[in-house]
C-alpha cells in the first residue's frame, strides 16, 4: 500500500471517530470537499499545510495522521529509523522521528529541512502548542511573521505555534530538529 493511501485511511478513521461528515471536516479545515475526499481515498499527496489543517480541525496532533504509516526510509538522504516518512510543505520537508504521548502533552520530534529562499506560512495549531527548532546547519528565521526569531548552527528558537507562524531559510538551506509540544484539550 502506498504512503498516501495509508495516511488517507488514517484521516478517514480519525474523521469517522470524531463523527464528522466529509463536508463538515472539509469546512472546518478550510479545504474543498473533493480535496479531502481525494486525500482520504489516497489519490492525493498531502502537503504539511493540508495535514495541519485537517489534524487541527480534528483536534489532534499532526503525528496522529502519520503514525502507523509504514514507508520507505524517512530520512532525507540516507536510511534512518524515523517513525514517519518525509512530508513536504511550501518551504519545509519534515520527517517524524518520534512521538511521545504523556498525560500532560504530546511531543513530536521531526527532522526538518528548510529550503533556501522559500517561506512557509503555517496556520495556527491546536491551543497551547509550542514549537522549538534546534538548528544543525544554516540560519533559520521562524516564529511570529511580524518579528521572526533567528537561529544559526547550535542555536535554537522557541515560539507559540497556536498562532500563525513562519519558517524561512534566508541564507541557504537549513537542517534542524523541530520539537512540537501539544497540550491535551481541556
Amino acid at each position: 500500500m502506498q504512503l498516501n493511501e495509508q495516511v488517507g485511511r488514517r484521516l478517514r478513521r480519525l474523521r469517522e471517530d470524531s463523527a464528522l461528515s466529509l463536508s463538515e471536516l472539509a469546512r472546518r479545515a478550510g479545504l474543498g470537499k473533493a480535496t479531502l475526499s481525494e486525500l482520504e481515498a489516497g489519490r492525493r499527496n498531502p502537503t504539511l499545510e493540508t495535514l495541519y489543517a485537517v489534524t487541527t480541525a480534528l483536534g489532534v496532533p499532526l503525528s496522529t495522521a502519520l503514525t502507523g504509516a509504514a514507508a520507505p526510509s524517512p530520512s532525507f538522504d540516507a536510511p534512518g529509523t524515523a517513525a514517519g516518512p518525509p512530508t513536504d510543505g511550501d518551504a519545509v520537508t519534515a520527517a517524524l522521528l518520534e512521538r511521545h504521548e504523556a498525560a500532560d502533552a504530546v511531543t513530536e520530534v521531526f527532522r526538518v529541512r528548510i529550503r533556501p529562499g522559500a517561506v512557509q506560512r503555517s496556520a495556527a495549531h491546536l491551543p497551547g502548542t509550542v514549537e522549538h527548532l534546534y538548528v544543525i546547519s544554516g540560519t533559520a528565521r521562524v516564529g511570529d511573521p511580524a518579528a521572526p526569531l533567528t537561529a544559526g548552527p547550535g542555536e535554537h528558537a522557541r515560539w507559540a505555534a497556536d498562532v500563525p507562524h513562519v519558517y524561512e531559510a534566508p541564507n541557504g538551506e537549513v537542517e534542524g530538529v523541530l520539537f512540537i509540544r501539544y497540550r491535551p484539550p481541556a
